[in-house]
């Protein structure tokens, strides 16, 4: 079953024929039937398989040196700093007696967008300068001692130590000279000494990772963490018996060891995804063309320039020509729409579609038909339905490979939570990969929204990891003297 009722009545009632043609179209191209949804599922298990076993793999299934699920016990005050790609959030997390608990004080700091292009130490002084003036507001004419922090740097890293990650690539627009290839945790760590902080980076972690753990220690039941926000990942623990590429290092093949998958790069070959004429545009004029083929057909940063592109290419096309004798200035701006703006079309719940109307005359300055109007509510919902779905194959494609049965799904993001009707098109797909019978009261795997992954899980992940140190087990850490 796919998605193809739209949500509100009168649809499609006046639509000239020139128009009914595009939209059955662009339900030609952008539809993922069932059958689908299981071949790239089926091609996922194999990549999720090939990145355990092979450094330098499409998916690069980053070993995080996670190595336990929390038990909701873990206890201590920690520091969290989140790196996103919009904001610098910096958070003290205290973690009391009592499972599951915790109590968080925040501040959010602008990531100016100059710095993204900027140079490196320049990044790291904004940074520390945030730190210290959120730590100075909350310790005011206390003297520090030393304080753990949890950093979630989103980005994909490699780790050979917990507290240890060379930035493999830039990410969400950044493009920083000097950092790719290199160890983040020193150059942060100095611009915190400079500035006379007591402060020690012991754990480095993907938020994906800390979504996972911040979602399992709230809800044990929870074996996975997902993003679907400005990018999309997944997090799971596996067995390290199962990871033949960590064979050398003779760890316990039952100890669990995170995985931050860094999917959003699947299938970079253009082996199984449907990508359409649209997808291809967008990867080929990206500053990194053939890299995160499967980040961008679902991930929120994209959904808002495929359907620009969609409108764009119909207005120029002669048979079709939508907003005739129209200005398009506004809407021929890259990445002038993000996923927002779709959002909005689909929960436009006027027969009339008069929201819709109203953001196309205020965001991009056109006046649409009633037929034009109808068009863009189904592209919006196609995209919306095609990203929903795909994004259900990762998740899919980890119960299949880890033989998980029934787990819930902690997932973050701004896509996740705030895209109307995501969640249910997701477990949808779910529902007709796995061939679930009906007569289940409930599916067997479940999406839930995630505890706050980059601010609690940073703050747990660094709990763990003294936990681990302070028991002898110093694998994977790399500074573990500093933490006894």
């Amino acid at each position: 079953m796919t998605d193809h009722h739209p949500f509100h009545a009168g649809s499609m009632v006046d639509v000239p024929k020139r128009l009914m043609q595009q939209i059955n179209e662009l339900e030609r191209l952008f539809v993922v039937d069932t059958e689908k949804l299981r071949q790239i599922t089926s091609h996922f298990v194999s990549e999720l398989e090939r990145g355990l076993r092979e450094n330098g793999a499409t998916i690069p299934m980053n070993p995080t040196w996670v190595m336990a699920f929390p038990t909701g016990d873990e206890t201590g005050t920690y520091l969290a700093l989140d790196m996103g790609g919009t904001n610098l959030r910096v958070c003290e997390i205290d973690l009391p007696p009592g499972k599951g608990e915790f109590d968080i004080t925040q501040s959010k700091f602008r990531m100016p967008e100059e710095l993204k292009t900027g140079n490196a130490e320049e990044l790291w002084e904004y940074i520390a300068d945030c730190v210290k003036q959120f730590v100075e507001h909350h310790h005011e004419g206390q003297k520090l001692t030393q304080m753990h922090l949890g950093f979630t740097f989103s980005y994909p890293a490699t780790q050979d130590y917990i507290d240890h990650a060379v930035l493999q690539r830039w990410t969400k627009g950044f493009d920083i000279d000097g950092v790719e290839g290199k160890d983040v945790v020193p150059m942060f760590e100095a611009a915190l000494a400079r500035r006379g902080l007591p402060i020690k980076v012991t754990a480095l972690i993907n938020d994906t990772t800390g979504t996972l753990i911040a979602s399992a220690y709230t809800d044990p039941a929870t074996k996975i963490g997902c993003i679907f926000g400005t990018g999309c990942n997944a997090a799971y623990m596996e067995r390290c018996g199962a990871i033949p590429k960590l064979a050398h290092m003779k760890l316990d093949p039952d100890t669990p060891m995170a995985i931050n998958c860094e999917y959003g790069a699947f299938d970079s070959e253009h082996r199984i995804l449907p990508r359409t004429p649209y997808d291809i545009i967008i990867d080929r004029d990206s500053p990194r063309p053939n890299q995160q083929a499967f980040e961008k057909m679902v991930a929120g940063l994209y959904l808002g320039e495929i359907f620009r592109l969609v409108l764009v290419g119909l207005h120029e096309q002669a048979d079709v020509g939508i907003f005739p004798g129209q200005d398009i200035t506004k809407l021929q701006q890259p990445y002038s729409l993000d996923a927002s703006f779709l959002s909005l079309i689909e929960e436009d719940h006027y027969e009339t579609l008069s929201d819709t109307a109203n953001l196309f005359l205020t965001k991009l300055g056109l006046r649409p038909t009633a037929a034009e109007l109808e068009l863009a509510r189904r592209l919006a919902e196609l995209i919306g339905t095609r990203a929903a779905r795909l994004s259900a194959c990762g998740v899919a494609a980890i119960c299949k490979k880890s033989g998980m049965t029934a787990c819930h799904v902690g997932a973050d993001g701004s896509v996740f939570e705030k895209y109307p009707h995501f969640q249910q098109r997701g477990a949808q797909a779910l529902r007709e990969i796995f061939a679930w019978p009906d007569r289940l009261k409930e599916d067997p795997v479940v999406m839930h929204t995630s505890e706050d992954g980059s601010g609690v899980g940073a703050a747990v992940i660094a709990a763990l990891t003294l936990q681990r140190v302070r028991r002898g087990l110093t694998v994977g850490v790399k500074k573990w003297e500093d933490m006894k």
